[in-house]
């Protein structure tokens, strides 16, 4: 008996633990979500972050635009939450439990409206894909209340790195970033040069005036919760602007 007692209590700190690692703020906050775009997502691609195709980029339907109060000016780009509606039993779809999403867009405020504006701030709001808002809550519900928290952000394979610009100007997309998944610092190292600060353009598009054709090109990466990565020569001497290239490790 006091074996069984023994494994349970084993089980239980082990669950406690796993839950406390998956989460980076344990705490839920209120907020409220709307959908924008229809049951294809097609009107989600593209957005303030920067990442262009998101069904081609990884990121599916499972994505968000943030108010001004969550989005930071774009720095909580590639951020994961976790939301679940509340407090609505008209609309909350019962046992509906939670969804998670990545933060891919921003919802902009609209300060001519004097009410019904979700998105000005100080609100906290989530502007869903309509697949995803329609696992919370039906659609003609159009806004409930939700909680959410930070968790991790969980990706398959490592992060990834696209090349835009010119020979004068690059314009990097950092993206598939796990862990805290928002970028908030890069360096750039080509193999002809030393370590040189990157500054962020827009979302998570960061860029440098370094010339750097002709030569491989490293990375350090540093998310908001302070992890940092090193990227050493994770793109050729040979790239081309428009090229991906994926990292062989990623951030957990």
């Amino acid at each position: 008996m006091a074996t069984m007692s023994q494994n349970l209590f084993k089980s239980l700190i082990f669950m406690a633990l796993f839950v406390t690692a998956m989460s980076i703020d344990n705490i839920w906050y209120d907020a409220h979500a709307t959908f924008y775009g229809d049951m294809s997502g097609r009107d989600t691609m593209q957005g303030a972050c920067g990442y262009g195709d998101l069904i081609k980029q990884g990121y599916g339907l499972e994505t968000a635009a943030l108010s001004t109060a969550l989005f930071n000016k774009g720095s909580s780009c590639g951020a994961c939450f976790e939301i679940m509606c509340v407090n609505d039993p008209q609309w909350c779809i019962r046992n509906a439990g939670t969804i998670k999403i990545t933060a891919t867009n921003f919802c902009p405020p609209n300060y001519t409206k004097r009410v019904g504006n979700w998105c000005n701030p100080p609100l906290k709001h989530f502007d869903l894909s309509m697949p995803m808002f329609t696992k919370l809550a039906p659609m003609r519900a159009g806004i409930i209340p939700v909680k959410f928290r930070r968790v991790h952000c969980n990706k398959r394979g490592g992060v990834k790195f696209e090349i835009k610009g010119n020979p004068y100007w690059s314009l990097v997309l950092l993206y598939n970033v796990g862990g805290a998944g928002d970028v908030a610092n890069v360096k750039i190292k080509g193999s002809r040069t030393g370590w040189t600060q990157m500054t962020r353009n827009w979302g998570q598009k960061w860029q440098t005036g370094l010339v750097l054709r002709g030569q491989s090109l490293s990375f350090q990466v540093t998310t908001s919760d302070g992890k940092m990565l090193q990227f050493d020569n994770v793109v050729p001497a040979n790239w081309q602007f428009g090229q991906n290239f994926e990292a062989k490790t990623n951030f957990f």
